[in-house]
Formats: C-alpha cells, structure tokens, sequence
C-alpha cells in the first residue's frame, strides 16, 4: 500500500456556531459521502460567542480527510477546522462508565484493577460496582477487557474530547 492510500486515524476539531441543526449538518456530510464517525463529541465551549467544539475521529487516506477538512471548512456554521493528528502534539481523552457485578474474589479483583487504572467508584451495591474512567480509548478499552473477565454488566462512553498541547488555542 503506498502512503497515500494508507488510511490513518484522525482527530478533528471543529468550532462552530452552537444554533439548532450543526450538528446534523455535520454528521450529514459524513454520512453523505460514506465516512465513519468512530467518535464524535460535542459541547458549547464559549457562552458569550454562542460556540461549540465538535470533536471528530475518523479513518482514512490522506485525500479523504484532506476532503472531509474541506468540506467541513465549507460549512457556514463552521469558523474553524483543525485536524489535531497532523497539527502537532494533542491531548485526547475519553470518560466512561463501566458497571460489574460479582462477589467474593471477583468483586475484590475488580476494585483492585480499578484502583490500578486510577478508576473511581461512583456507585456501589452489595453486588455491583459503577466505576468512572478517564484516560486514552486504549486505557478504557484495557480497563473494559479485564472487567468483561470479572463481570462486565454494562458500558456507557462520552467519545473523545481533544486539544492541542502548548499555549495556542484552537
């Protein structure tokens, strides 16, 4: 496969008018074309200004996300498009939370993993835990791994939330 027809995981932020039907408009273009979302998260990230962060992660070849970018750009709603994987260094970060059932040495294991990923317990039972954590989609999934083997019962996850590392902005 030669390197432009290598399909590479991309991290997307995009600022954003936050007014009713944005966010549509951008899954629109996604979903229009045939491109995967693998993560999308949004948020109003400046109050006074009315604007939101849409964060997207996708996959493919230079040219497509060379064209998502654009198109993205197009968008009137759109004030900014940058696509943090080719930017520079960036922080990205997802939150979840993961429930497991179990008793006796399974439910000792899975607070002791927990505490290993630096997870916090936010809700417990006498046969259940809800564990919150942070971290890389790596980590979580690492996290989840281990607790499928300890009675994984339910998952929910925000998605990706990123920046750019140092001291400019978006």
């Amino acid at each position: 496969m030669a390197p432009q027809d290598t399909i590479r995981r991309h991290t997307i932020s995009v600022l954003v008018d936050n007014e009713p039907g944005v966010l549509a408009r951008v899954i629109g273009l996604f979903s229009g074309r045939g491109y995967n979302i693998e993560s999308l998260t949004v948020a109003e990230v400046n109050e006074k200004d009315s604007l939101s962060r849409i964060t997207v992660v996708t996959s493919g070849t230079p040219m497509i996300i060379e064209q998502i970018k654009a198109q993205l750009d197009r968008l009137v709603p759109v004030h900014k498009v940058k696509d943090l994987t080719l930017a520079g260094p960036f922080i990205e970060r997802e939150m979840a939370l993961v429930k497991v059932s179990g008793s006796g040495e399974k439910r000792v294991e899975a607070l002791r993993i927990a505490d290993i990923f630096k997870a916090r317990v936010v809700d417990a039972t006498i046969t259940s835990f809800v564990f919150e954590i942070t971290g890389t989609a790596e980590e979580l999934n690492r996290f989840v791994e281990l607790m499928d083997q300890l009675g994984l019962v339910d998952i929910s996850r925000t998605g990706a939330v990123a920046m750019s590392r140092g001291a400019a902005g978006l």
